[in-house]
């Protein structure tokens, strides 16, 4: 293998596939980014994977002759870093041994690596069911769901976000048990644009739960994009890959029958007040120092003689606070209590000026909602059980 390539371009490209590289990894290569160099196309390829998350890229090069090797990530990603910018980077490797020879301006590097042939095949999967999905409304639909997501291991099925394909539209969910994110883009694949390969009849109906972190990747890659590019899935065999111009991100599927979060969601309340989201979002954050040193949990509480509501925190031994902002209320007065971080939360993953909050009881779930959004957002938030004025 010997070529000449960018540097900037090389450090970016080293920077997202190493993202996919194990930090603790079952086999010495896994700790390794794969390098592909094609003398035909003049394409330098490198890839991460950890078994379970997979990232390829691409960038131009001039290839004087094809190759492949791996390097250890992080070592060759530090060295890459700390390379002059404005001088072409020259990879050189023999063949004969697992060493490759890096030169810039002004210096030279050997570094150590191991073969090819002993690095994992990249499950590329390009059979099965398909999408063309609008890379925005992705981007929209991960934003909106994947910090709802939970961190436990032991829910396995619960750290991922499950996506549904409905004819020409994706809903994105995401629950960790104490809260529900649902956010429903219309027009988000290209129409007709199902397919599957093992079955004749052309289903529109499609669902699957992937990793957060893959899909943290995935939103990552595609966020500052600034075209209505179309990103290709292909989904067969506990695989998926996302498919956007010159990058790849495969995961694994998690197996099992997803909650029927739907069935969650009251279909009527007897209570609800309007706010100024930004204003909303400020007067939590000031109460949230002092419920952060007890135990998160705000009360709110609303106060139709003034046309407020109350917003206040009692951090045992610590101190108390309380905020009073305006509300437009409908139906019977309000008395609940939310861990005050689950609200934060869904109040930042909403883009509209005004949310209006739904309840029925203290001890019932609540749901804010966007008010004239485009989005068909909903979050679902379980209240905190505490004792309320009377």
């Amino acid at each position: 293998m010997k070529l000449v390539c960018s540097q900037a371009e090389l450090n970016n490209a080293l920077q997202l596939v190493s993202r996919a590289v194990a930090s603790r990894p079952t086999h010495p290569v896994l700790a390794n980014v794969l390098l592909t160099a094609d003398e035909g196309t003049g394409r330098l390829s490198l890839t991460g994977f950890d078994l379970n998350l997979g990232i390829q890229t691409s960038l131009s090069a001039s290839v004087e002759k094809s190759g492949a090797i791996t390097l250890p990530a992080r070592l060759f990603g530090e060295i890459v870093a700390k390379l002059s910018s404005d001088t072409p980077v020259s990879l050189v490797f023999d063949g004969d041994r697992e060493q490759i020879d890096l030169r810039s301006k002004g210096g030279s590097y050997q570094m150590r690596g191991m073969s090819a042939d002993e690095f994992p095949e990249l499950p590329l999967v390009e059979s099965g069911t398909s999408f063309k999905v609008n890379a925005k409304a992705l981007v929209q639909a991960l934003r909106g769901t994947l910090f709802a997501s939970s961190t436990d291991e032991a829910k396995q099925l619960l750290t991922g976000v499950h996506l549904s394909f409905d004819g020409m539209s994706l809903k994105a969910a995401a629950t960790d048990g104490h809260r529900l994110a649902v956010l429903k883009m219309e027009n988000a694949l290209q129409n007709d644009n199902l397919i599957n390969d093992d079955d004749s009849q052309n289903n529109s109906n499609f669902a699957v739960t992937l990793p957060s972190r893959s899909l943290r990747e995935v939103e990552r890659l595609i966020s500052n994009w600034k075209t209505d590019d179309l990103i290709t899935l292909f989904c067969d065999k506990g695989q998926v890959v996302f498919l956007a111009a010159d990058q790849v991100v495969t995961s694994r599927t998690l197996e099992g029958v997803y909650p029927n979060y739907n069935q969650l969601i009251p279909e009527s309340f007897s209570k609800s007040i309007t706010l100024d989201r930004k204003t909303f979002i400020s007067s939590l954050e000031r109460i949230a120092v002092l419920a952060d040193q007890h135990n998160n949990v705000v009360k709110i509480i609303s106060d139709v003689s003034t046309e407020n509501i109350i917003i206040s925190v009692d951090a045992q031994d610590v101190g108390s606070g309380s905020e009073s902002i305006p509300a437009k209320f409908e139906g019977e007065s309000i008395q609940i209590a939310f861990n005050v971080r689950y609200i934060l939360d869904g109040l930042k993953a909403i883009d509209s000026d005004e949310i209006k909050l739904c309840c029925n009881a203290p001890t019932t779930p609540a749901i804010l909602l966007p008010l004239n959004s485009p989005l068909g957002f909903t979050y679902l938030v379980m209240p905190v059980q505490v004792r309320l004025e009377s």
